[in-house]
C-alpha cells in the first residue's frame, strides 16, 4: 500500500529524505511504499525551492497547506538542527499528522531495537542491539550506536560519529560530524558535541563541547554564528561547530 508523505522543509536535509524515499520507492518489488506530495516551508530561500522544482517535485507553500489533509498522511521533518525540529514538531501538531519512518535501504537496524515514529536514518547509518531511539531521531550518514545506548526525542547523531554501548544521549542533543562518544557516559538535553570532539566524561545538559578530550565552551560565544532560516518560524543556528 502507498502512503502519502509531505516534506517539511526544503533545505539539504529534506531533500536528503526525498532522495532516501526514492530510493525506497524504486526497490520496492510490491510498488511505491511512498508518494512524496511535495514539501512545505514556512520561510523558504528561492534557491531550496528551486532545487526542489529540480527534483520533479511541488513545492506545496507554508506549513498550513497540512490543514487540510486526511489523517492518513504522513510528515517527514527535514529539519537538521534538533532544537528547531522539537518546535517544528510542537508546532505541526495540531494538524493531527503521524510522523514518517523513514529508512535507507543500507542502514542496520538491529535485534531488539525499539524507536519511536519520525526516525530517519541515512545510507550506511547502523545501531546495534537493544537500543531506545526517541521521536524524530535523525541518524546520518556512517554514524553508529551502540549496544544498550537510549537516545531520546529529536537527538541527531551526524556523519562518521560514534556513540558508544551502554550511553543516553538526552533529548535535542546534537553530536557532531566524526565526533565519538565513549561508553557509558551520559550527554544532557540540549548539547552540542561539536565536530570531531572526544566524549569522555558525562555532560551538562545545555552545553556545547568541542575537542579531544570534550570540554565546555561558552555557548554565548558558540551561538555567535552565521544563522539559516528555517522550515518554521524564526532563525536558529547552522549545524557547526557539529
Amino acid at each position: 500500500m502507498t502512503t502519502d508523505v509531505v516534506i517539511v522543509g526544503a533545505g539539504g536535509m529534506g531533500r536528503e529524505i526525498f532522495a532516501v524515499i526514492r530510493l525506497l520507492n524504486a526497490r520496492a518489488a510490491d510498488g511505491p511504499p511512498w508518494r512524496v506530495l511535495g514539501f512545505v516551508d514556512d520561510y523558504p530561500t528561492e534557491s531550496n525551492v528551486a532545487q526542489v522544482r529540480r527534483l520533479g517535485v511541488p513545492f506545496l507553500g507554508a506549513t498550513r497547506w497540512l490543514a487540510d489533509q486526511p489523517s492518513t498522511t504522513r510528515v517527514a521533518l527535514g529539519v537538521g538542527q534538533p532544537r528547531l525540529r522539537r518546535e517544528t514538531d510542537l508546532a505541526l501538531a495540531r494538524y493531527g499528522l503521524p510522523a514518517a519512518t523513514v529508512v535507507h535501504p543500507a542502514a542496520e537496524i538491529g535485534p531488539d531495537c525499539v524507536f519511536q515514529e519520525g526516525l530517519f536514518a541515512a545510507g550506511g547509518a547502523r545501531v546495534t542491539t537493544n537500543v531506545v531511539l526517541g521521536r524524530h531521531v535523525h541518524l546520518n550518514q556512517n554514524c553508529t550506536v551502540g549496544h544498550d545506548t537510549v537516545l531520546g526525542d529529536h537527538v541527531s547523531v551526524n556523519p562518521l560519529a560514534a556513540v558508544s554501548g551502554y550511553c543516553r544521549l538526552d533529548d535535542g542533543v546534537m553530536v557532531g560530524t566524526t565526533a565519538a562518544v565513549l561508553p557509558g557516559l551520559t550527554v544532557g538535553r540540549d548539547t552540542v558535541v561539536g565536530a570531531g570532539a572526544c566524549v569522555t566524561r558525562d555532560v551538562a545538559a545545555g552545553t556545547v563541547v568541542t575537542g579531544v578530550p570534550a570540554r565546555p565552551v561558552d555557548r554565548s560565544v558558540a551561538d555567535a554564528r552565521p544563522v539559516v532560516v528555517p522550515a518554521h518560524g524564526r532563525q536558529d543556528e547552522v549545524d557547526h561547530p557539529a
